[in-house]
This record gives C-alpha cells, structure tokens and sequence, in this order.
C-alpha cells in the first residue's frame, strides 16, 4: 500500500532520534489498555519529540501494495458525560478527530475510504484514554481523556507528583481475515500534556496531532524485529 510507505517517510522525518528527551519516563511500563489484541509483540521506537514514547508492531511477509482501500472505524474515545464536559462537545470531539483521520487518508490521493470488508481492504481502527503516571507505573483508564486534559492544571510540578498522559492507541488488520498487520500505541506526558491542557478544544487540537502519529506508527510498513 503506497499510503503506508508514504505515513512510513511522514513518520520518520517528524521521529528521527536514537535517544529520548524523557528518560525518567522511559523507564516506565507500557500501559495495557485492553484495545490491542497483543502488547507483547510491540517494540519500543526511538523519538526526539519531548515527553513522547512510542511502541510499533509491523507484521512480516506484508506486501503492502495487496491493499487499495481502508476502512475507518469510529474513533474510541474513553469519556463520559460529566459536569464540566457535556455529551455534545464528546460527539464533536470524535466527529473531529475521525475528520482528521479521513483527511490524512484522503490527503495521500492513491487509497480509497470503503465501509464495506473485501479483497485489498484493510481496517484501522483508533483509541484514545486517559492516563495517570504514578511512582510505579503508567495506569490506563484512571482518567477519561477530556476529563484529565480539563483539569491537567492542577498537576503543576509541587502541587502533585503524578504526571497526566495521553494514551492513543492503534492498530491495522485484514478487514476480511482479522489478521493484525501493524500495531501503534503512543504516549505524550508530563509538560507536554499539560501546555496543551485547560480546553475541550485544546484537548482536540493535541489528540489530533497525536492521533496521526498513531496512525503512521501502525500502518509503516517496515516490520518490527519481534514476530
């Protein structure tokens, strides 16, 4: 699939580096959400952009150019309805992020959006949770996602000693035969979590950039050394 070498070079260029700018949270666990069927095959990819760690699995022997067209699952978003974050701006969330995810497929101009399983047809599917970084380890589902970007304030160095996280994760498969081709799972934490915090907007804006890192970590083609 030509749109997957070509999210293969987008990745590259923006997450070339040998070392990481976080390395008290390199240290941590990767969070297991539930959403990927297996975490065990996903390898950690190094990256320059601050407070950011990646994890990838690209299935072997794939010939990418055997898939023409994409199917685009609704994106999984773990929020709730609460006070201060109503169901109509959760809708328009995920309405504008799944926007970003048809964009950045059709922006590739060779590969068709389908709704329908078949022959050369793959499907990507996306989750977005919340996190905590507690002095053991990362933990998934301790915070919805909006939630926790509303009120990363209050996680201010010396006010609290667990860091808030975005958790996007990702995955590809066979829409006919279910096999997984790739895996991506994303974690952007700490201060970066935070300048980007107080909005259901800001929120948005920092999901739809780290969602299509997700996208691009799953769907490069070059496979990963664990099979």
């Amino acid at each position: 699939m030509r749109t997957l070498n070509l999210f293969a070079t987008l990745t590259a260029v923006a997450l070339i580096s040998a070392c990481s700018n976080a390395p008290k949270l390199a240290t941590e666990s990767m969070p297991k959400s539930g959403f990927l069927p297996n975490y065990s095959v996903l390898v950690p990819t190094a990256t320059s952009e601050q407070d950011v760690r990646i994890w990838r699995y690209r299935k072997d022997g794939v010939n990418p150019g055997a898939y023409q067209a994409v199917i685009l699952d609704p994106v999984q978003l773990n929020q709730n309805a609460t006070k201060e974050v109503s169901l109509d701006a959760i809708n328009q969330a995920k309405a504008t992020l799944q926007a970003s995810m048809v964009e950045a497929v059709n922006a590739r101009g060779n590969i068709r959006i389908v709704t329908k399983p078949g022959p050369g047809v793959a499907r990507v599917s996306v989750g977005i949770t919340g996190a905590e970084s507690s002095s053991d380890s990362l933990q998934p589902w301790n915070f919805t996602p909006i939630g926790l970007a509303l009120n990363a304030a209050a996680y201010a160095g010396g006010v609290n000693s667990k860091t808030p996280a975005l958790v996007v994760e990702s995955k590809i498969t066979d829409s006919q035969s279910n096999e997984v081709l790739g895996e991506g799972l994303v974690i952007v934490q700490g201060e970066s979590f935070r300048t980007a915090g107080g909005s259901v907007d800001s929120f948005v804006s920092m999901a739809k950039k780290v969602v299509r890192v997700a996208l691009e970590t799953s769907a490069n083609p070059v496979p990963t050394s664990l099979k």
